[in-house]
């Protein structure tokens, strides 16, 4: 358990250096003992390039394992030691978004000052794959899904609008249809992404085919792009925000709208942590739909 311990760690930490400090071991210490399971085993763990590692085939899938295994042991220790009033703790949390997980974040750290976060963000697919290997705790994303092991909960609803330069020839207009859209290059986010992914099934439905569409990775390269000219952005009304250099356009003949969920695993539900970002989350929820 020391050898796959010290393995986990230096695997989750990309080098045997970052690993040491944030474990407060040697790193000599480290480095033995991921050589003696290696040796045992008569495996390739690591590929030693530089200051970094990169995990072998064979690692990748140890660590898959190891991820499971000390996620299981973490959620022992919460159980155990987490106190009713939550005076300490870490809550590890994914979203597609940081537009609807601040909020939850911002009451529950209110609430319960001594607690400790870290936020990934990604796209939704990345989160729920996040949130199955139990690299996160809970997460906030845009993708429903049917899987028994995981418990959602609606938070609230959005939907897709477009957007042009202030000197853009759309920019005077308050609404389009996606018909005006043939032809047109458009920015969108990566394949993975719900904004691309709504955004594609309604110009498909309308039998739109627009000009290029220009793939990028973020939501703010999607804003430095249509700003640079490039093409009409796709955004959800939610996330555009207040940028002065932009024009929002609402798409009049269709409805591309897509709820946000609050998602964990079923079986950690009972987690002191987990329920009281749940319960938050519900009261952000109800508190959204009453000013709506």
């Amino acid at each position: 358990m020391t050898q796959l311990k010290a393995f986990h760690v230096v695997a989750s930490a990309g080098s045997f250096s970052l690993a040491a400090r944030t474990e407060g071991l040697s790193q000599p210490t480290l480095s033995a003992q991921v050589k003696a399971l290696e040796v045992t085993y008569g495996i390739g763990l690591f590929n030693r390039r530089g200051r970094g590692v990169q995990m072998t085939p064979a690692g990748q899938s140890l660590f898959a394992i190891t991820t499971r295994l000390f996620a299981a042991g973490e959620e022992a220790h919460a159980l155990l030691a987490g106190s009713r009033d939550l005076t300490r703790g870490h809550l590890r949390v994914s979203a597609d978004s940081a537009y609807h997980v601040i909020p939850i974040l911002a009451e529950l750290k209110k609430r319960h000052k001594g607690l400790t976060f870290t936020l990934k963000i990604d796209n939704s697919a990345a989160v729920l794959e996040h949130l199955v290997g139990h690299a996160a705790d809970v997460a906030v994303m845009a993708k429903v899904t049917s899987d028994p092991r995981i418990h959602s909960m609606k938070l609230r609803e959005d939907h897709l609008v477009l957007f042009v330069p202030r000197k853009h020839p759309f920019a005077r207009r308050r609404r389009m249809r996606l018909a005006d859209l043939a032809g047109r290059d458009i920015v969108v986010r990566e394949r993975g992404s719900i904004t691309r992914e709504v955004f594609e099934t309604g110009l498909a439905a309308a039998r739109v085919v627009p000009g290029s569409l220009i793939e990028v990775q973020t939501r703010e390269a999607v804003r430095e792009t249509v700003a640079a000219g490039f093409g009409i952005g796709v955004v959800f009304d939610s996330e555009f925000g207040t940028d002065p250099r932009f024009r929002p356009i609402a798409i009049a003949d269709a409805d591309l709208n897509v709820g946000e969920y609050v998602v964990c695993l079923e079986d950690r539900r009972r987690l002191a942590l987990v329920r009281a970002f749940l319960d938050v989350a519900q009261q952000v929820a109800s508190r959204h739909r009453e000013s709506h």
